[in-house]
C-alpha cells in the first residue's frame, strides 16, 4: 500500500475543502458588509450626482463631505448625540445594577418562590414587544413622564434576557466559594462584588455592550415618548433631516448622518468583540 500517495490524497482534499470554506466565508463576508460600503458610498456623493443616476454606480470620482456638513446644520445632530450618549450611559448603568443584583439573587440566595418568580420572568419573554411598548406608553403618559429623560429611561433599566444570561453564568461559579465566604463571615453584597462579578466579567462586559448598542440604535420608544426637540436622540435627528431638513429626497445627507452615528457603535464593537464572543460562550455553556 502507498501510504505517500494516500497521504498527497488527503492533504489534497484538505485543501479543497479549506478553499471552498474560504470562498463561503469570503462571500458571506461582502453580503454582509456591501450594505455598509453601500451607506458610505452614498454619503460622500453630491446631491445632484446622486439624482442624477438612473442606474446606480458602485464608486465615485467626485466625492464630497459636504453631506457631512449638512447633516449638522440641518437639524441639531450635535445635540442629539448628547443626549444619546446621556440616555444611554445612565440607562446601562441602571440596568447592570438591576440586572445583576436579580441575577445574583436567583443563582445564590433562597427564598420562598424562587422557581415560580424565574418561571415567570421567563414567560414574560414571551409576551410581544409591541404590547410592552403600549403598556410602557400609558404608564409613562398617565406618571406626566413624557419629553423627559425619565420617561425615556425607566422602561429600559431591565431585561429579562440579561437576567437569565447572567444567572446562568452565576450558577457556574463553584457553590464551595459561596459556602466558604459565608464562613469567613463575608456578606453576600462584598462576595458578588469581590468574587462573583470578577469572575464573571466577561458576561458583563457582553451585557454592557449588548445595551450600549439597543440605547443608541432606539427609536420606536423614543419616537413615540418624545415630541420635544430637547429630548430628540440620533434616531430622531434622521428622521428629522428626512422630513425637515432637506427635503425627503435627500438621501446622501442621510447616509451622513447614519455613517456618524454608526461609527462609535462600530468601533465599541471591533475593540470589544473577543470578550463579547467569550462572554455569550460562557453564558450558554453549563457546567
Amino acid at each position: 500500500m502507498d501510504y505517500s500517495k494516500i497521504e498527497s490524497q488527503a492533504k489534497r482534499k484538505q485543501r479543497a475543502e479549506k478553499t471552498v470554506v474560504y470562498l463561503l466565508l469570503t462571500l458571506w463576508a461582502v453580503l454582509v458588509l456591501f450594505p455598509f460600503y453601500w451607506m458610505v458610498l452614498t454619503s460622500i456623493k453630491s446631491y445632484s450626482s446622486y439624482n442624477s443616476e438612473y442606474v446606480p454606480t458602485f464608486f465615485t470620482l467626485h466625492p464630497t463631505f459636504q453631506n457631512y456638513v449638512d447633516a449638522f446644520t440641518a437639524v441639531s445632530l450635535g445635540r442629539y448625540f448628547l443626549n444619546t450618549l446621556v440616555f444611554t450611559l445612565v440607562t446601562t448603568a441602571i440596568m447592570l445594577v438591576v440586572v445583576t443584583l436579580a441575577a445574583f439573587a436567583f443563582a445564590r440566595l433562597e427564598f420562598r418562590g424562587k422557581q415560580l418568580m424565574i418561571t415567570l420572568f421567563l414567560s414574560l419573554m414571551m409576551i410581544p414587544n409591541e404590547l410592552v411598548v403600549i403598556t410602557n406608553f400609558v404608564t409613562i403618559t398617565n406618571w406626566g413622564l413624557r419629553n423627559t429623560f425619565a420617561g425615556l429611561i425607566l422602561p429600559s433599566v431591565t431585561s429579562v434576557f440579561y437576567i437569565y444570561l447572567l444567572k446562568e453564568n452565576f450558577e457556574q461559579v463553584p457553590d464551595e466559594l459561596y459556602k466558604a465566604a459565608k464562613v469567613d463571615g463575608t456578606s453576600d453584597f462584598k462576595y458578588l462584588r469581590r468574587v462573583m462579578m470578577p469572575i464573571c466579567r466577561p458576561t458583563l462586559i457582553t451585557i454592557t455592550i449588548l445595551n450600549v448598542i439597543e440605547c443608541w440604535n432606539a427609536y420606536v420608544w423614543p419616537r413615540l415618548i418624545t415630541d420635544d426637540a430637547r429630548y430628540f436622540l440620533v434616531s430622531n435627528g434622521i428622521q428629522e433631516i428626512r422630513e425637515n431638513g432637506f427635503g425627503r429626497e435627500n438621501i446622501p445627507a442621510m447616509m451622513a448622518a447614519v455613517v456618524v452615528i454608526s461609527l462609535p457603535l462600530i468601533v465599541l464593537f471591533l475593540i470589544f468583540r473577543n470578550k463579547v464572543m467569550a462572554g455569550v460562550a460562557r453564558g450558554g455553556t453549563k457546567g
